[in-house]
């Protein structure tokens, strides 16, 4: 068995909009945010969802809380669902994030983490989910080192693929995964 994982990245945020590299800073979704959030919650409606796993950053938050405002499966937020801590770079130009992202691969953002460090913590969530909520479909809302986890665990794709991929947004991502599948030890 294994539990079933919908991926959706958290709505359009303000600091989205603003070319800023949120990573742990908070930020609020944009008015066409929070219009893609209650279309999130339309579409995900009869999805056959049990529970709601999200990153408890205020982006990710306030596009579970918008998307099932009329009720819908239980919501938990959990801290490992966030996106890399870039430390001193939180909030930080998008472009100069693009641009010297994979040299954070293994060496922490100053005062943060790595993405390998965020992979893995977010990999911590996902053993859980695969462990707890078996044999049902789940939706996670997160951030790129959730859907990076996500790729990397469940998949099998290399992180220094996914550093160098460019990211295209998409209506949800679907993966299964079983607790068993997933070591937290660095995928050659």
């Amino acid at each position: 068995m294994s539990v079933q994982v919908v991926f959706e990245t958290h709505s359009i945020s303000e600091d989205n909009e603003a070319g800023r590299a949120s990573g742990w800073s908070h930020s609020r979704l944009s008015p066409r945010g929070r219009q893609l959030a209650a279309e999130l919650g339309r579409r995900r409606l009869d999805d056959g969802l049990v529970a709601v796993f999200c990153s408890d950053l205020n982006r990710a938050a306030e596009t579970v809380r918008l998307a099932f405002a009329s009720g819908g499966p239980p919501i938990f937020f959990d801290w490992r669902l966030r996106e890399c801590d870039y430390g001193e770079r939180n909030g930080g130009p998008v472009a100069e994030h693009a641009a010297t992202r994979g040299t954070f691969l293994d060496t922490p953002y100053p005062g943060g983490e790595s993405w390998r460090q965020a992979v893995r913590r977010v990999g911590g969530a996902l053993v859980d989910l695969g462990s707890r909520w078996d044999g049902h479909r789940v939706l996670v809302v997160g951030h790129n080192a959730t859907h990076w986890a996500l790729e990397h665990y469940a998949i099998g794709r290399p992180l220094e693929d996914l550093l160098r991929a460019q990211g295209a947004w998409q209506e949800g991502w679907e993966y299964s995964i079983a607790s068993t599948r997933i070591a937290l030890e660095p995928r050659p």
